[in-house]
């Protein structure tokens, strides 16, 4: 899921933070904003932002984990709606349901666990690709 490749050049040390801080603004917006799945989504856009004129190695972190994020909010939202659904109307809890918030559960503690480690591994100047988001950002990303 998670793959260490080389770089263009050796990041400084500024830059490192830069990009390792693009990672972590999606974990402090998920504790902040828990049920709201598009609180994570504005504050990894915003930070992307802030940074798209920066240099290549914190360009490129932010727009994987901007890509990221955009993954997750298709999956949180549907989940979100459903949960809604169940509680507001006479929709009934299924097996289905059970299955798919499971799934759902699962897939955000994989994306929690792969954002802190390429958050540590990219402070330490190792580059990290996310295995689908990682070829994207080559694609769209350019030096």
């Amino acid at each position: 899921m998670i793959q260490q490749t080389t770089f263009a050049y050796k990041p400084g040390d500024h830059e490192c933070e830069k990009a390792s801080n693009s990672y972590l603004m999606s974990l402090v917006a998920l504790i902040a904003g828990m049920p709201l799945p598009i609180i994570n989504l504005f504050a990894t856009f915003f930070f992307y932002l802030a940074n798209r004129k920066g240099t290549y190695f914190v360009r490129w972190h932010c727009t994987q984990s901007l890509f990221s994020q955009l993954a997750l909010l298709g999956i949180n939202s549907a989940s979100f709606w459903w949960t809604i659904s169940i509680i507001f109307s006479d929709e009934k809890v299924s097996n289905q349901y059970f299955a798919y918030i499971f799934a759902v559960i699962i897939f955000n503690l994989l994306e929690i666990f792969s954002t802190i480690y390429a958050a540590v591994q990219i402070r330490k100047g190792k580059h990290v690709q996310f295995l689908f988001f990682g070829n994207l950002t080559n694609l769209i990303c350019r030096a």
